[in-house]
């Protein structure tokens, strides 16, 4: 069994290592007077530099040089250089270990050190259990140990010593952490955890796999089976708050572990760690719970109404015909009575002789009913299916306790009055209910017969309920998601701190007058140029229709030579195999190094077995198939990967070192400088169990799905993926992709169609200091909003709104800094807050704030888009290259038909990051190759211009073979690392 290692290769090179950068050489290495007149003393210049370089050893990194140990290259000349010698006379030093072990003792004795004593080991230990404490990663805790040595003025033991104390110091901290979670527990309540993983006969399996494997698909046997197990989880009495005994991030890694750990391996631990695992999940999962309850309670709600007009609009398409017949009876009836008029006649006896009274009659009936159900309001369509509602809205009233800002709110009074009758087993509702919750119009329909009916007070007490839930007015007691917005952001006090130090770090001032009285000068300025520009015909691509301006469509910039430059380098690529390809990207920027192991914090030990498992996530395989299918790799292998080493932040570690390889690589370059990128969402439709979790968009078709809202940089790297909802609005993602990566790519500039654009958002962007920039669609009818009267600027009269209420922006200043401050310190999820922000029915004053602050930077951004012809295609390049690495994500995701098929949300990401990651592999490799045939081309005499190539994408795969029998690790002929190109046969012998 190999050993297990603290630090990885880099970690221990940085920290126990001999420096070899310019920094670290004049840092650490430039020897002081009396240094110098103690190796001078030395009388032959091999000892004098021995003794020297030894000498910088001891100093830093603070140990004994290895008897077989030589030092840097750039170290030994940058040393000898001071003492002006020949760095070669190294090579002669110390042939007499006496020698060495004499300057060794001399050295010690002149810089103030000795040999690391037990005592000084004790102190490292307790030095490395106190980093533990706080921390699970290995080089917090080594710098730890080193430091409590270097402080105690001894000599670093060797690196595997040091890595020793390390990885005891991180067990001790685990126990204590363990004994502290479960202090207090009796032996009956520890034997029940115990219990919890074996398996219970009556549902056939562990009690500890069925709380962690509720169901998601919206039901209403669902919802009871969720609130099943919460009731469950409750009676164990494990109190949430105990998770506060012990650090964070210990805390944290104590529930990475958990979550991976299924219950048989669980089972195995020790007594402490297991039944700390089991308490941490339980902890954990009363969360979870308690969240995805009030997730599909909210769900099924929504559906209920959305049936609910869809049946509407049947009904009005069933009755077509019965309409369309009435109507031409009303049109005869009227010719009737006209003809009537205009003869003199009767006009019940030319009614009767035209059009029949006796039909008439037969219609009234008809008529009536199609005036009564013309439009019926949705809440009574939704009451229909009271009897399903009722199947989980008792259980769900009675389990969670709801809470609101509000002292006396009319909606928590309406749920205790509904609880109170449901307990008494009453149908009728109290004389007096509360309303202040419900609209004017419901309320009529609620009372449109006297008094109240039960079923329409109920479901629409419901649907409020499910608005101020989604919008953070009424929380949950229990919830991390559905909290109230103030507890997702930074605490007040750090953002005081932070603004009083004016270190907030944002794209605006911190005084809100300071930054309106500025915004106003340059909004009334550029409305003006905007006007004159317009009047006088200026604006390039912009016309004035009618009072209105009018955007001409670009015309392609693409050359006609690039389309078959393009066809020419892609028929140059070699042709590959995808598992090579993997290794190949591996072996350049070791991104499968990036999938520790949860516990250990080791790399894989199987690296083709990882990118196995990788692989069956992006091509939608799956990790058995993917078994089957792959030569020397066994579904065990995969299924260890996945389970120990496969999480969202070593997808995330990842996708960060390849993208961050690729913006590094030259020809990169020519496709932009990694400071823009594009945002957009992909439609993939879900078939079998996942149809029942998806959700359905009529702008896809019928069918449900699931879309992966993706980030591409301007250089064609992919950063980030989140799946969402068919449904949801894509503005509330668009900014989660900025601050969820790891590479070092830093987005100025962000572009998106319409779906990814609102108000808010902008607002969002202006404050945290980047650009948005969207394709706007319908731009003629958007408004600009401004702090004048429309008067002011009467060649764009037709394009002012409202104007922009000032007051408001300044009043909630602090509150909108606050807001930007957590999201740059990611303390929040931008789109936690953007889904609360823009689903309340009735706005919060930091809601109405933030969209006026919204409407003023779209209102600067729409003046520059009608200016700039450069902003216009800027934006379609960026969108088109996101539209067009679709074609790629849908060519890799070709499994069972291309269709979602995983239940869980969880498998769903992993299936998007899977997808992700392999594309921009195959992106890494496509660029590496096309770099090599252009030089190939640059060899041959011929001249490509970089406004040609640059029009090149490496988003081929026709060169790459997706299917068939996955072979790892087979041996290939390389040339110096790379394949050979396919050239043709004259070019063959020169490449």
């Amino acid at each position: 069994m190999p050993r297990r290692s603290l630090l990885k290769a880099d970690e221990r090179k940085a920290l126990l290592g001999i420096p070899d950068d310019e920094e670290g050489l004049i840092r650490h290495y430039t020897l002081t007077p009396s240094d110098l007149l103690e190796a001078e003393i030395r009388r032959r210049p091999p000892n004098k530099l021995g003794f020297a370089v030894q000498l910088c050893v001891m100093r830093y990194p603070g140990r004994m040089p290895g008897m077989d140990e030589r030092p840097p290259v750039a170290m030994i000349a940058y040393v000898a250089q001071q003492l002006g010698v020949d760095p070669r006379e190294f090579g002669l030093y110390a042939r007499r270990t006496q020698t060495r072990f004499e300057h060794s003792r001399h050295l010690a004795e002149y810089l103030g050190l000795r040999p690391a004593t037990r005592e000084d080991r004790r102190a490292a230990l307790l030095a490395a259990i106190e980093a533990a404490a706080t921390t699970d990663k290995g080089l917090p805790i080594a710098t730890a140990v080193v430091n409590e040595f270097r402080g105690r003025n001894a000599l670093l033991p060797s690196a595997h010593a040091v890595e020793k104390i390390g990885l005891a110091g991180r067990a001790i901290a685990r126990r204590q952490a363990e004994a502290t979670l479960l202090e207090g527990y009796s032996d009956e309540q520890l034997e029940t955890f115990d219990a919890l993983l074996k398996v219970d006969l009556v549902i056939g399996q562990t009690r500890f796999n069925w709380l962690r494997s509720a169901p998601e698909a919206p039901g209403a046997d669902n919802l009871v089976g969720l609130i099943e197990r919460l009731e469950f989880l409750r009676n164990l009495a494990v109190d949430p708050r105990l998770q506060g005994r012990i650090h964070p991030e210990r805390w944290a890694q104590l529930v990475r572990e958990g979550d991976a750990t299924p219950a048989w391996l669980a089972a195995d631990f020790n007594a402490g760690r297991r039944r700390a695992t089991v308490v941490a999940q339980l902890v954990v999962l009363g969360h979870k719970l308690t969240d995805a309850a009030v997730t599909m309670f909210s769900k099924l709600i929504g559906r209920l109404f959305s049936q609910a007009n869809n049946q509407k609009k049947q009904r009005h398409a069933e009755t077509r015909r019965e309409t369309a017949k009435a109507l031409r009876l009303f049109r005869d009836t009227l010719r009737a009575l006209v003809a009537a008029n205009e003869t003199g006649k009767d006009a019940i006896d030319v009614l009767d002789r035209e059009v029949g009274w006796y039909k008439l009659l037969q219609a009234k009936p008809v008529v009536e009913a199609m005036v009564k159900d013309a439009d019926p309001d949705s809440l009574i369509l939704a009451a229909e299916r009271y009897a399903n509602v009722r199947k989980y809205a008792v259980r769900f009233l009675r389990t969670f306790a709801f809470r609101s800002s509000r002292r006396h709110n009319p909606l928590l009074t309406a749920i205790e009055t509904l609880k109170s009758l449901n307990e008494d087993g009453r149908r009728v509702l109290p004389i007096r209910v509360p309303v202040g919750h419900l609209s004017e119009q419901t309320r009529k329909l609620i009372f449109r017969e006297g008094k109240a009916d039960r079923r329409l007070y109920e479901i629409a007490t419901l649907a409020a309920l499910r608005d101020r839930l989604r919008s953070g007015d009424v929380w949950v007691e229990g919830s991390r998601a559905y909290r109230p917005i103030d507890e997702h952001l930074m605490p007040q006090p750090a953002f005081a701190s932070l603004k009083d130090a004016d270190d907030l770090g944002l794209g605006v001032q911190r005084d809100g007058a300071a930054y309106l009285a500025e915004i106003r000068q340059i909004l009334d300025f550029n409305l003006k140029r905007l006007a004159y520009r317009a009047r006088n015909s200026k604006l390039q691509g912009v016309r004035l229709v009618a009072g209105k301006l009018v955007v001409t469509p670009l015309s392609s910039d693409v050359p006609a030579e690039a389309e078959e430059l393009n066809w020419e380098l892609n028929s140059m690529y070699p042709l590959v195999e995808v598992p090579d390809l993997l290794t190949d990207v591996h072996d350049w920027t070791g991104f499968a190094g990036q999938f520790t192991h949860v516990r250990t914090s080791e790399p894989p030990r199987s690296i083709p077995a990882m990118l196995a498992g990788v692989l069956a996530d992006a091509t939608n395989l799956g990790p058995k198939r993917m078994a089957t299918a792959s030569k020397g790799i066994t579904p065990h292998q995969i299924s260890w990967m996945r389970i120990f080493h496969a999480r969202p932040e070593t997808y995330r570690a990842a996708q960060a070192c390849i993208t961050t390889a690729h913006a590094l690589h030259p020809y990169a370059r020519l496709w932009g400088g990694g400071t823009t990128a594009s945002a957009d969402g992909q439609f993939f439709r879900a078939s079998d169990r996942a149809a029942k979790l998806g959700d359905v968009n009529r702008h896809y078709g019928s069918e449900p799905g699931s879309k992966f809202y993706s980030h591409l940089s301007d250089q064609y790297g992919y950063f980030s993926i989140l799946p969402i909802s068919p449904t949801e609005s894509e503005a509330a993602y668009v900014l989660d992709g900025l601050f969820d990566h790891d590479s070092i790519l830093d987005i100025e500039e962000l572009f998106t169609d319409t779906g990814g654009a609102s108000d808010h958002v902008f607002a969002l962007f202006a404050l945290i200091g980047r650009r948005f920039a969207p394709r706007l669609r319908n731009l003629k009818d958007r408004k600009f909003h401004t702090f004048e009267k429309a008067d002011a600027y009467p060649a764009l009269k037709e394009h002012i709104g409202v104007p922009i209420n000032a007051g408001f922006i300044l009043e909630h200043w602090d509150d909108l800094l606050r807001l930007a401050a957590s999201i740059k310190t990611k303390t929040v999820a931008p789109s936690t807050l953007l889904r609360k922000l823009a689903t309340s029915p009735n706005p919060s004053q930091l809601a109405k704030a933030l969209r006026e602050l919204g409407r003023l930077e779209r209102t600067l951004f729409m003046i520059e888009w009608y200016s700039s012809p450069a902003l216009r295609r800027r934006c379609q390049a960026g969108l088109n290259k996101g539209e067009a690495a679709h074609k790629l994500k849908r060519a890799v995701f070709f499994h069972e038909r291309g269709e979602i098929r995983d239940r869980s949300f969880d498998s769903q990401a992993f299936r998007a990051s899977g997808l992700n990651l392999v594309v921009s592999a195959i992106v890494h490799w496509n660029t590496a190759y096309l770099s090599r045939a252009v030089d190939h081309l640059h060899q041959q005499g011929r001249t490509i211009p970089d406004h040609v190539l640059k029009h090149v994408s490496p988003l081929g795969w026709e060169h790459i073979n997706l299917t068939g029998i996955y072979s790892w690790g087979e041996p290939r002929d390389l040339i110096d690392g790379f394949m050979p190109l396919r050239l043709a046969k004259g070019f063959a012998r020169a490449a």
